[in-house]
C-alpha cells in the first residue's frame, strides 16, 4: 500500500491517495478540523431547530453555543493533555498544537455541560430543557467529527479480519498507535496494518442514540430526561468500544483506561437518576422538572 492509502479489503473498497490537508489560496487546511467545524455547525442547527420544535426561542442556541464551542474545544484539549502528559511534559508549547489531534470527545463533553449550568445560571434559564435539545446536537457533530478521526488515521482498535476491517499503512499513523498485537498480524513483506475502524462504529452507534432521542423527546417524563439518554446511551457505546481501541488513555500510574471508567460511571448515573426522578414524580415531589 501506498503510505496515502486506505483500504476495507473485506468490503472490497480500496481508497488511493486519500489527503490528511488541502489547499485553500495556498492555505493549508486539515480534513481533521474541517470534519469537526462541519459538525459543530450542524449540531448547532439541530439543537436550535429541536428546540424551536419543542416551543423554544432558537436564538437562545445560537448564543449559548458561542460559549459551549469555546469552553468545549478547550476542555478536550485540557482532557487529552492531562492523560497524555508524559507526551507533553518535555515540551509545552506542543499543548497549543492540534493539527496532529489530541482532543478527547469526553472532555468537550465536561466542558459542554459546565457550560450550560454556568450559561443558565446567569440568564436566569432551565439547563435542563437546553440540554435536551442540545444534546441532539452534540451527538450530531461527534457523529460527523470522528471522520476527522478517519481523515487523520487515528482511533482505531485492535486487529481484525471481519467484515469492517480498515488497512492502514504503517507510515500513515502514530507509532505509539500501534501494538504488539497489531504488529503480531503484519505479514512478511507488508507495510500494512489490519484494524477494527472504532471510528466508524462510534459515529454509527452516535447515530443511532440521535435516532432515539428524536423518537423519544415528545415523550419525555421530565426536562433532563433527553440528556440522561445522551449520557447512558453514549457511555455504553463508548464503553464497549473503548475497549478494542489501541489509542486508550489510562488514569495516571494505573492501565485502567479513564473513558471506560467514566462511561461506566456515566451508565450508572443516567440509570439511577431517571428512576429516582420518575419515583419522586410520581410523589408529587420536583414537579419542577415534570414536564407539563
Amino acid at each position: 500500500m501506498n503510505v496515502t492509502d486506505i483500504a476495507f479489503p473485506n468490503l472490497g473498497i480500496y481508497l488511493e491517495n486519500v489527503p490528511k490537508t488541502f489547499s485553500v489560496f495556498g492555505f493549508e487546511i486539515a480534513f481533521y478540523g474541517l470534519f469537526i467545524g462541519i459538525g459543530i455547525w450542524l449540531g448547532i442547527a439541530l439543537a436550535a431547530h429541536d428546540g424551536k420544535v419543542m416551543g423554544q426561542d432558537p436564538d437562545k442556541y445560537w448564543d449559548f453555543a458561542i460559549y459551549a464551542v469555546i469552553f468545549s474545544v478547550i476542555g478536550a484539549r485540557l482532557y487529552y493533555v492531562i492523560f497524555e502528559w508524559d507526551s507533553y511534559k518535555d515540551d509545552l508549547l506542543s499543548i497549543f498544537n492540534t493539527r496532529n489531534g489530541g482532543m478527547a470527545i469526553y472532555g468537550a463533553v465536561i466542558g459542554a455541560f459546565a457550560t450550560l449550568f454556568i450559561y443558565s445560571r446567569l440568564k436566569k434559564v432551565n439547563p435542563f430543557q437546553i440540554g435536551d435539545s442540545g444534546v441532539m446536537g452534540l451527538i450530531l457533530g461527534q457523529a460527523i467529527g470522528r471522520w476527522g478521526n478517519f481523515m487523520n488515521r487515528e482511533v482505531f482498535g485492535e486487529y481484525t479480519d471481519g467484515l469492517f476491517a480498515m488497512r492502514l499503512p504503517i507510515g500513515a499513523v502514530r507509532s505509539r498507535d500501534i501494538t504488539d498485537n497489531l504488529m503480531s498480524h503484519v505479514g512478511v513483506g507488508e507495510n500494512f496494518i489490519q484494524v477494527h475502524p472504532t471510528f466508524l462504529y462510534e459515529s454509527v452507534w452516535n447515530l443511532l442514540v440521535l435516532a432515539a432521542m428524536l423518537l423519544y423527546r415528545k415523550h419525555k417524563r421530565f426536562h433532563g430526561e433527553v440528556c440522561l439518554i445522551y449520557l447512558g446511551g453514549y457511555g455504553l457505546g463508548r464503553f464497549i468500544i473503548e475497549g478494542i481501541r489501541t489509542d486508550t488513555l489510562f488514569i495516571p500510574g494505573t492501565e485502567i483506561p479513564v473513558s471506560q471508567v467514566l462511561s461506566l460511571l456515566l451508565v450508572v448515573f443516567a440509570v439511577v437518576t431517571d428512576v429516582v426522578v420518575r419515583m419522586q414524580i410520581r410523589k408529587g415531589k420536583m414537579q419542577a422538572y415534570k414536564v407539563k
